[in-house]
């Protein structure tokens, strides 16, 4: 028997797929992981080289959607679109310091995406096309920008990835990144604008649009009827056929 109300949106890591975190408690779990994994009691910050920026304990480095489990769902696919989209539109941007990538399974994704008009603003986030299959899980997410990694290591910073994989162990995915958490496409997509796991998806702001009103994820999640209504107008037997008659 499942009791459906105690269904709630949930993460998993930092090192193994089967450790399972609520959204609602997941700044509070990465504190005091951090503080058992460092042993240090506040974040240490490092000078990334050419910029105008600092980098922290606990920023997000890597945000990728990954070719793997979820992201065979097109629900998700289409709620990461829309959540980029929304973001877009609210004058939200990505942290600099975090590298995006979009690795779908499946070419039907990228032809759902399209006939949603959704990519451009994956595009315009960040999360780009860099090919189809496994990328990130098994650490092939490339390496960091030079300075970001630099600036990593001068001060040995607990750096995060966030993917909507299903491996996190420990060292797969980046020898810069220490803890690695497995989300849906559509968080990977808000953890890359909140940029920080000490971020509180329920509570902190991820900006403020053009009026200067605070943007909050609730604002930009979107709902299941949008989701499913792009849905049946963009996705067909038609695009399966295409893409996979002749695979053989």
């Amino acid at each position: 028997s499942l009791d459906i109300s105690s269904v709630v949106p949930s993460i998993s890591g930092p090192k193994r797929p089967q450790d399972k975190v609520l959204l609602t408690e997941s700044s509070k779990e990465f504190s005091k992981n951090y503080k058992e994994n460092t042993k240090r009691d506040k974040p240490v910050e490092a000078k990334v080289l050419g910029t105008d920026f600092k980098i922290t304990d606990g920023d997000v480095v890597i945000a990728a959607i990954t070719s793997c489990t979820n992201t065979s769902n097109p629900s998700v696919m289409i709620g990461a679109g829309l959540l980029a989209k929304k973001a877009i539109e609210r004058g939200l941007k990505i942290k600099p310091w975090v590298k995006t990538s979009l690795a779908p399974g499946s070419q039907v994704v990228t032809d759902y995406l399209e006939k949603a008009g959704l990519n451009k603003y994956l595009d315009e986030l960040g999360f780009n096309l860099v090919g189809y299959g496994c990328t990130t899980c098994i650490g092939n997410s490339g390496p960091l920008k030079k300075n970001i990694s630099e600036a990593i290591h001068k001060e040995n910073l607990y750096s995060v990835s966030v993917l909507s994989g299903n491996r996190n162990f420990e060292g797969r995915i980046s020898p810069d990144v220490k803890a690695n958490y497995l989300a849906s496409p559509p968080l990977v997509v808000a953890f890359a604008l909140a940029g920080n796991m000490n971020f509180d998806m329920y509570k902190n702001s991820l900006g403020t649009d053009k009026n200067g009103k605070e943007v909050f994820l609730k604002d930009i999640w979107p709902s299941n009827k949008e989701i499913e209504d792009i849905m049946l107008k963009s996705i067909n037997a038609e695009m399966f056929i295409n893409r996979y008659s002749n695979v053989s």
